[in-house]
């Protein structure tokens, strides 16, 4: 169980470039102009070894037209009373704001890391500038720049040392499907139909589900633990101050579940919510299966599937073995038929494959097509093993590892999911000296 991390702070200090060099890909939108940052931005990063989920809360301006002047308070009070740690964002150019006084007063009663982290500070006089955010009475403070990555070594590893150990919870030995997406995409309409009863309850209303529900399910001889979470949707769109809790328990689901059901509605698209959604499970190397609900509402013909799956594999690349099924809760349209879909995705998931089988496939298809040349350097792939981890990793042994780039890799990824089915499940390929 990882630890969730929750940055805030007011617009425009440079939360969302923090975020993207925590996560290490450009994801967040990044922008001069206070407001951009509108959805919630979640990820995993990993500091000396401890990994760790990373949350963007976005800016906050009181009394602004999309937000509830109270909404900085309680934002925070979420963070809070969820997070395990709290980076606090300020600015050296502006200094000390009203808006940052308000935050740093609800931290400073708060049981948990808080890290006063001090922004755009790259030069030695606004170093001396940082002196000043003392007066917020959280002690120590940490300076970066976050568009170059200065102090930000300094800042993590103080991060890293105080997160909490987590402890292994024993819980019952059943496989975990989180059913997740979007509020208002059809997930406790999902579940309803597939046991037949109003476990949940179901509204038009977004956001009814609050917190992460368990049931157990048993369908195809297969006994499972169905986990309906809370939608996770977008700042503009919040009525309730209970979107970042949301995002914070959907994050949760997905990182303890082993395959994630990414419903998604019709009539709105795959749109960037649901590629959040569908990244950060990958990203935590679960297996997916795609649901396309409410197809009944969507005027098709004989094309529609077809182009439809085809623009979802577009924004899934390169990872497009994803199995995708277009389903109707209302209807029960193929209900059935994503639960049997998910089920092979988690066989595919903890499948293993033996080490004799691999080397004798794998070692005259590498003779016959060796990883390219780097600098005169022959790289020889002498002995591949599938690792003992819950979820599908492979090593290659050879003798220079580090000369094995992404495209040779993506190549024998290409020819494991080829020879074994691995459809719907991120693999990790390792090169290791041998």
């Amino acid at each position: 169980m990882s630890n969730i991390v929750a940055i805030v702070g007011r617009p425009n200090v440079g939360k969302s470039t923090f975020f993207n060099r925590l996560i290490q890909r450009r994801e967040a939108i990044v922008d001069a102009v206070s407001g951009v940052t509108r959805d919630r931005h979640y990820g995993k990063s990993e500091w000396n070894g401890k990994e760790f989920s990373i949350i963007d809360t976005g800016g906050y301006v009181l009394g602004s037209d999309d937000v509830f002047e109270a909404e900085i308070d309680k934002q925070v009070e979420l963070a809070i009373d969820e997070a395990d740690a709290i980076i606090f964002m300020v600015d050296v150019e502006s200094g000390v704001t009203g808006m940052d006084e308000d935050v740093a007063k609800l931290l400073r009663k708060v049981n948990k890391p808080v890290f006063l982290v001090v922004n755009k500070v790259d030069n030695s006089k606004r170093n001396e500038d940082a002196v000043e955010f003392y007066a917020l009475g959280l002690g120590e403070y940490y300076t970066i720049a976050s568009i170059n990555g200065s102090g930000t070594g300094e800042l993590l590893d103080a991060l890293v040392k105080a997160l909490p150990e987590k402890e292994n919870v024993v819980e019952e030995d059943l496989p975990r499907f989180a059913v997740v997406g979007r509020p208002n995409a059809g997930k406790s309409s999902f579940i309803n139909a597939l046991i037949g009863e109003d476990r949940y309850i179901v509204t038009d209303i977004a956001g009814t589900t609050r917190d992460s529900i368990d049931t157990k399910y048993s369908r195809f001889g297969f006994e499972f633990n169905l986990v309906d979470t809370a939608g996770i949707r977008r700042k503009a769109k919040v009525k309730e101050d209970l979107e970042f809790y949301s995002v914070m328990r959907s994050v949760r689901a997905i990182e303890h579940c082993d395959v994630c059901l990414i419903v998604m509605d019709a009539t709105r698209g795959f749109d960037g919510q649901v590629q959040n959604i569908f990244w950060l499970a990958e990203r935590n190397r679960k297996g997916i299966v795609i649901l396309v609900n409410k197809w009944d509402l969507v005027e098709k013909d004989h094309k529609s599937t077809n182009e439809f799956e085809k623009t979802i594999r577009q924004q899934i690349e390169p990872f497009t073995n994803v199995p995708i099924v277009f389903i109707s809760s209302l209807t029960k349209q193929r209900i059935f038929k994503a639960i049997e879909t998910a089920v092979e995705v988690y066989n595919n998931r903890t499948k293993k494959i033996k080490t004799s089988k691999l080397n004798e496939i794998f070692l005259p298809l590498i003779e016959s097509y060796p990883p390219p040349a780097l600098k005169g350097k022959f790289v020889k792939i002498k002995y591949i093993m599938q690792l003992p981890t819950p979820q599908p990793q492979f090593a290659f042994f050879c003798n220079l590892p580090q000369y094995v780039k992404e495209p040779y890799k993506r190549f024998l990824e290409n020819k494991l999911r080829e020879q074994f089915d691995f459809t719907g499940v991120p693999i990790s390929i390792y090169m290791r000296k041998k």
